[in-house]
C-alpha cells in the first residue's frame, strides 16, 4: 500500500491539534532559539569573568552577561514545561479526531467492514493504532525544531571560525544518513509488529465470544495456544525494532562524541594559534552539543515511523467504502419488494446467484432452505445491509441504492437470531432507532408516540409481559435484566416491529422461542402487523405454513415459490425441514 494516503492522514491529524499545536510549535521554536543563544551568552559570561582578572573595575561588566544567561536558562525550562502540556493535549486531540473518524466510518460501512476485517482487528486499529498515530504532533514538531539548533549551530560556528562549521557539517551529514536508514527500516518492522498484534486481538475476541463452549469442552490450553500462535512473530518483530533502535543508537553514540572531539580539537588548535578566545571555545563546545542533538531525533523518528505504519493500517479501514445513499424519497406504497437477477458474492464465494422474485406489499413471505442455501444473504440484500454484486433490489418500484438513508431505515425493520441490545434500559433497547430520530427532531409529541409504539411492539413480540414483571419495568437496565435467549429475541423482535414502516425482515429471529410463543408471534405477523410486508427466514414448518408464500432456496438459487401446502407435496421440500430439525 502506498504511504502517501497514510502521510496525508497524519498531516490532517497533526492539524487537529488546534491552538495547542500552535502552542507546541511556539514553545518548541522559542526553546530552540533560547538553546541557540545560550552558548553565546555563556561564552560572553566566561570572557567577562576572565576580564575581571585584569582589574576590579572590569567586574562591573559581569552582571549583564550573567543575567542574560540566567534568563535564557529560565526561558528554556519554561518552554520545556509548557511544551510537555501542549504535546499531551495536541496528541489527545489528534487521537480523538482519528478515533472519531475510524468509528464513524466503520459503523457507516456496517456489515461490509466485517467482511474485510475481523472484530479484533478493527478494535486494535481503532485503539492501539489510533494512539500511535495520535502521538504524531509532538514527534513531528519536536523533530522538526531539532533542525533549528543544528542549522543555527552551523551558522554560529561559521561566525566564530569557518573550520569549526565545516567539521560540524561533516558530522551532521553522517547523523542524517543514520536517521534516514533507521526511519525506513523501522516503518517496515512496525507494520509487522502491529499486524501480529491485530491477529492476537482478533483471535482473543473470537475466543471470548465462545468462552462457555471452550470451558465446557475443557480446551482452555488449546485455545490459549491458538490465540497466542502469532506471539513468536510479534516477538521477532519487537526484537527487530529494538535491534534497529540499538544499532542506530550505537551509530549515533559513536558519531556524536567523535564529532564533539573533532570540533574541540580544531577549536583547541585555533585557540593555541590565537584565533579563538576561551569564551569562544566554550561557546563552540556548546554549539557542537546543540548541533549533535540532531542525533536525539532517533526517538522521535521511531515514533513517526510507528505512526506512519499505524496510519497505513487506518487507511486500510478507510479504503472500504460505505454504501452511497441516494436522495429519492419513497413514494406511497404497500411495501412491495422486488429482486431482479440479484447475485451476492463474499470472499470469492457466490452466496446468491441470479435471484429474481417479487414479495407483494402487505404479504408474508417465508424463505426456507438448507443451511448455506443463501437465506441470510437474501435477507441482507432485501433491506440493503449489503449491496448485491449484480442485479437490483427495489422497494415500491424505487431501487434501494437511490433511496435516502433516513427514509430507507424508517421503512425497513430488521430482527436477527442473536440481537444486540443497545440503550441504557429495555425501553431504550426497543426504541433504538426511533429514539435517535426523536432526539434529532426534538419533538415531544413524537417522543410520546415512540413510547406508545414501544409498548405496542413489545406486546406483539410477547415481550411486554415479562418486561412489566421486572422491578423497574421498561426502565430496567438492559445489562441487568435476567433474560433467557428467547426473551432477548423477543426484545429484538419488538425493536424491529417498532421500527419497520413498511418492510419487516426477520432473519431466523424466532429460533429460540418456544412453540407457544412462536405461534403467538406468528399470529401477530399475520394480524396486527399485516399492514407491513414481511420477509421471514424460517426453519420451522409452523412459520412457513402461516406465510402467504414460500421462497425455497437451494445453493443460492430460487428452486421454487408457492404456498406451503403446494410445495409440501415435493419430497425435497419436506426434506429441508427434516434436515433443519436434525441439525
Amino acid at each position: 500500500m502506498s504511504s502517501r494516503p497514510a502521510d496525508l492522514l497524519i498531516a490532517r491529524a497533526v492539524r487537529r491539534g488546534g491552538p495547542w499545536l500552535a502552542a507546541l510549535t511556539a514553545t518548541a521554536l522559542l526553546g530552540a532559539a533560547a538553546d541557540l543563544m545560550l552558548p553565546a551568552a555563556l561564552g560572553r559570561a566566561v570572557d567577562a569573568v576572565v576580564r575581571t582578572q585584569a582589574g576590579p573595575e572590569a567586574g562591573f561588566g559581569l552582571t549583564g552577561p550573567l543575567t542574560t544567561a540566567a534568563l535564557l536558562v529560565a526561558l528554556v525550562v519554561a518552554c520545556d514545561a509548557l511544551g510537555v502540556l501542549a504535546a499531551g493535549v495536541s496528541g489527545a486531540r489528534a487521537a480523538q479526531w482519528l478515533r472519531s473518524r475510524v468509528v464513524a466510518h466503520t459503523l457507516s460501512v456496517g456489515a461490509g467492514m466485517t467482511r474485510h476485517f475481523t472484530a479484533g482487528e478493527i478494535v486494535t486499529r481503532a485503539g492501539v493504532n489510533v494512539e500511535e498515530a495520535g502521538r504524531t504532533p509532538e514527534a513531528v514538531v519536536t523533530a522538526a525544531t531539532l533542525i533549528i539548533p543544528a542549522a543555527g549551530s552551523v551558522v554560529a560556528l561559521a561566525l566564530i571560525d569557518p573550520w569549526l562549521a565545516v567539521t560540524l557539517v561533516a558530522g551532521l551529514l553522517l547523523i542524517v544518513a543514520v536517521l534516514r536508514a533507521f526511519m525506513r527500516r523501522t516503518t517496515a518492522a512496525s507494520g509487522g509488529y502491529q499486524q501480529a498484534q491485530g491477529e492476537i486481538a482478533a483471535m482473543l475476541v473470537g475466543a471470548l465470544a465462545g468462552a462457555r463452549t471452550i470451558t465446557a469442552a475443557g480446551t482452555e490450553d488449546l485455545e490459549a495456544a491458538r490465540v497466542l500462535a502469532p506471539l513468536p512473530r510479534l516477538r521477532a518483530h519487537g526484537l527487530a525494532l529494538w535491534r534497529l533502535q540499538a544499532r542506530a543508537g550505537v551509530q549515533a553514540a559513536v558519531v556524536i562524541p567523535l564529532l564533539e572531539i573533532a570540533v574541540l580539537a580544531v577549536g583547541g588548535l585555533r585557540l593555541s594559534a590565537g584565533g579563538l578566545t576561551v569564551g569562544e571555545l566554550l561557546a563552540a563546545a556548546r554549539y557542537v552539543v546543540l548541533g549533535a542533538g540532531l542525533g536525539s531525533a532517533l526517538g522521535y523518528a521511531a515514533r513517526i515511523a510507528r505512526a506512519r505504519s499505524a496510519a497505513r493500517r487506518l487507511e486500510q479501514l478507510f479504503a472500504v467504502p460505505p454504501p452511497a445513499y441516494g436522495d429519492r424519497p419513497l413514494p406511497p406504497g404497500p411495501g412491495t419488494l422486488e429482486l431482479r437477477d440479484v447475485t451476492v458474492r463474499a470472499d470469492g464465494v457466490r452466496l446468491l446467484s441470479g435471484v429474481s422474485l417479487v414479495v407483494p406489499g402487505g404479504t408474508c413471505t417465508a424463505v426456507v432452505g438448507r443451511s448455506g442455501s443463501g437465506k441470510s444473504s437474501l435477507a441482507a440484500v432485501a433491506g440493503r445491509l449489503v449491496d448485491p454484486e449484480r442485479g437490483t433490489v427495489l422497494l415500491d418500484g424505487v431501487p434501494l441504492r437511490e433511496i435516502g438513508r433516513e427514509p430507507l431505515r424508517r421503512a425497513v425493520g430488521y430482527a436477527f437470531e442473536r440481537p444486540a441490545l443497545f440503550g441504557d434500559t429495555l425501553g431504550e433497547a426497543v426504541a433504538f432507532g426511533l429514539a435517535a430520530r426523536d432526539d434529532a427532531r426534538k419533538r415531544s409529541a413524537d417522543a410520546v408516540r415512540s413510547e406508545d409504539a414501544v409498548r405496542v411492539a413489545a406486546g406483539a413480540a410477547r415481550a411486554d409481559a415479562f418486561i412489566r414483571r421486572l422491578p423497574l419495568g421498561y426502565a430496567t437496565p438492559a445489562g441487568d435484566a435476567p433474560m433467557s435467549g428467547g426473551e432477548i429475541q423477543r426484545v429484538g423482535l419488538a425493536r424491529a416491529f417498532a421500527q419497520a414502516g413498511r418492510l419487516l425482515i426477520l432473519d431466523d429471529a424466532m429460533s429460540s422461542l418456544d412453540t407457544v410463543t412462536e405461534r403467538q408471534v406468528g399470529r401477530a405477523l399475520t394480524g396486527s402487523l399485516s399492514d407491513r410486508t414481511r420477509l421471514v427466514v424460517a426453519h420451522r414448518v409452523t412459520t412457513a405454513a402461516q406465510a402467504d408464500q414460500v421462497v425455497w432456496l437451494d445453493n443460492g438459487r430460487v428452486r421454487a415459490t408457492g404456498t406451503h401446502e403446494r410445495l409440501w407435496d415435493d419430497p425435497g421440500y419436506r426434506a429441508v425441514f427434516r434436515a433443519e430439525e436434525a441439525s
